[in-house]
Formats: C-alpha cells, sequence, structure tokens
C-alpha cells in the first residue's frame, strides 16, 4: 500500500522552501522511516544562504539529523520494521575498498541525506538499511527523554564524538571547544565525558552561560573581550591550577567561521591536537609551518562511522551527555520561519522540526 508522504523542498538559494507530496517507495535494502524529528543544522544553513552546492540536483528536501520509525521495508530489509531508529548523517556504502579497509568517513559511494539524496524536513525518508542505529525506548523513557531529541545524534552529537576519539582526549587533557552552540555544545559535553577539563570559548554569552549552568565546563571565555595572547594565556593559567598539561591541548574549531579557525590556530601548543568540526566558505590567513614548529597536528572531521553511532547514543542514555537543555521542537510546518530565525541567530538552541 502505498503511504501519503509530504516534505519540504529547498529549490534556490534565499527563497523559501516549498511543500510537497510524494510516494516514498524503498528498493532492494532500503526502508522507510516515519520521521518523529530532524534537526536543523548549520550545514542546511550553508546550503540556503551561503550557496554550498548540494550534490542532488534542486529541488531537496534538506536535513540530515533523523530520528524515526521504520514503517516499510525492500527485499532484504524487512526484519528493520517496526525499529526505532536514527539515521547516520552520513551512510557509507559498506563494500568498497575505503569502507573494507576501515575509511567509511571517505567512501565515494556514500549518501548524506539531504545532500546526496532527499533529506528529513519531511513527514517520512527513503534511505539505505544499512548503518542504522537502533534505538533502546526503554532505555530511552527512562533517560527522560522522547524519540524526536535523539535526532540530533546523528551529526550534532556523532560527529564531535568522532572528533573527540580521534584526537585522543583522556583524563588529564586540557580540551578547548571554539564555538559552543549546537555541536561545539555537545562537543564540550563529549570531552568532559571523556575525562578533559574543557575550555569553552565563543562570542555569545548566552551559549557559554548555558554551559556553565550545566556544569559542564572548566572555564569559559568571550572571546569578544580577550585577544588571541590573553585566551592562550587564560587557557594555560587553568592548566597551571588545576595542575593539568601545558602541552598537547586538545583544540576543537566547531563555529564554523574564518574568525573561529583564527582563534584555534593561535592556541596551537607543543603537541596538540587541532581538530577542525565547523565549516565555512571562507578564507584565511594561516602561518602553517606553526604545526611544524610546535609538533602539532591538525586533522578534519567529517560525519562519523555508523558503527561509533551507539556509543555516541550510549552517552546519552546514561546521561553523560545531555540533550533536553540544548534542544527545541518546533512544527515541521513553521520550517521557514525557523530557518529565518536561525540564520539570524535568534535562537541559540539546536531546533528539532517535528511532523
Amino acid at each position: 500500500m502505498d503511504i501519503a508522504a509530504h516534505r519540504w523542498s529547498f529549490v534556490e538559494r534565499n527563497l523559501p522552501m516549498v511543500h510537497e507530496a510524494f510516494v516514498p517507495r524503498p528498493g532492494d535494502g532500503e526502508v522507510v522511516v516515519q520521521i518523529a524529528g530532524c534537526g536543523v543544522c548549520h550545514t542546511d544553513l550553508g546550503y540556503v544562504y551561503d550557496g554550498v552546492r548540494t550534490n542532488h540536483p534542486l529541488p531537496l528536501a534538506l536535513g540530515h539529523e533523523i530520528s524515526g520509525r521504520v514503517i516499510a521495508a525492500g527485499a532484504g530489509a524487512g526484519s528493520w520494521i517496526g525499529s526505532a531508529v536514527i539515521v547516520p548523517a552520513v551512510l557509507p556504502c559498506g563494500t568498497c575498498d575505503l569502507c573494507q579497509r576501515g575509511l567509511s568517513t571517505i567512501c565515494r559511494a556514500q549518501k548524506m541525506p539531504g545532500n546526496d539524496i532527499q533529506g528529513g524536513f519531511g513527514t517520512h525518508i527513503v534511505v539505505p538499511a544499512r548503518g542504522l542505529c537502533p534505538v533502546d525506548e526503554e532505555r530511552l523513557a527512562r533517560a527522560g527523554l522522547e524519540l524526536w531529541q535523539v535526532s540530533i545524534v546523528a551529526d550534532a552529537l556523532t560527529t564531535p564524538y568522532q572528533a573527540v576519539s580521534r584526537a585522543g582526549v583522556a583524563p588529564g587533557d586540557v580540551a578547548v571547544v571554539i564555538g559552543v552552540g549546537g555541536v561545539g555544545g555537545y562537543c564540550a559535553q563529549i570531552a568532559r565525558a571523556f575525562g578533559a577539563a574543557v575550555v569553552a570559548i565563543d562570542v555569545d554569552p548566552r551559549k557559554l552561560q548555558a554551559l556553565s549552568d550545566e556544569g559542564v565546563v572548566a572555564l569559559t571565555l568571550d572571546a569578544r573581550a580577550h585577544d588571541a595572547k590573553a585566551l592562550k594565556k587564560a587557557v594555560a593559567e587553568l592548566a597551571r591550577q588545576q595542575g593539568l598539561r601545558a602541552t598537547e591541548w586538545k583544540i576543537f574549531e566547531c563555529s564554523g567561521s574564518a574568525p573561529g579557525q583564527q582563534t584555534a590556530f593561535g592556541l596551537l601548543v607543543h603537541g596538540a591536537t587541532l581538530s577542525i568540526v565547523g565549516f565555512t566558505m571562507d578564507k584565511v590567513e594561516l602561518r602553517v609551518s606553526n604545526l611544524m614548529a610546535f609538533d602539532a597536528r591538525a586533522i578534519g572531521n567529517w560525519g562519523c562511522p555508523p558503527e561509533l553511532y551507539p556509543k555516541a547514543l550510549d552517552l546519552v542514555l546514561d546521561r553523560q551527555v545531555q540533550l533536553a537543555p540544548f534542544v527545541e521542537r518546533r512544527p515541521l510546518d513553521q520550517i521557514n520561519a525557523v530557518f529565518e530565525a536561525v540564520h539570524a541567530r535568534e535562537i541559540t538552541r539546536r531546533v528539532v522540526l517535528v511532523p
């Protein structure tokens, strides 16, 4: 039986998204997910306002932070029907040479909802069953959460989870997070869960205060009130006071801005790891030789392998990472107004659009 479904499609830069009906039909190895919620990400704003191109031609439904329930399946995927799931923001093919060698984040056949295939700003989505993350609904209820809230595990939480894991964060480390709205806020929580003393840097005092109120960070710094030297001095003083290392800081650039990237690079110390988590189209001028002089490293971070999603979700279900204080529910039919408000920085929490 055909399913009556709807989605909001992006048709042209700076124009409102358009509501349309469609019939989701899964192919072999695919499922239909009835969407519980889809988060609004900085990347989605980049498509609409900044000219970032999608791989799939327009019109295209955006949205890649998706949770929901599998209600139909193609051949070979029937065991998923009825399951509550999180759809990974990047779905590798699982069979190519790169995937077989553990390099699935650079799989050239990967599918990203809202970029390579139709996304989650709708009532339903068709996605490959491979890589779906099951959600234990009993544990979800015990954690005081609903299925729509864990949509942001896809990207907002798993992307920094991979970054923190790759950087090797451990007890005794200083972790500095630049840009603590959305992805950066979860990066701070994950780094703390891994045992680090966390320093949060932002230009929005509301975001800094939100993390302080939750007891996530050891120090907050307003980048507007400190120059590069003052920021580095403040982090070094925290390390000294707490008996932590003056070397090997783990630095996470999550703002997706040119000033944020310059700030992050300016915090390099000997043996530092700089993780670029946010994205911007802007260019910056840096003295890359600092990486050599400090024997430091810089690494990019694209998505998160689906096999790491359950561990990231465990942090949420075990209440080591809080979602509820940092997410906000809005009806899907308000999508255009929500995008305008998020773009204007009128909303500080992660918005989840709910059909």
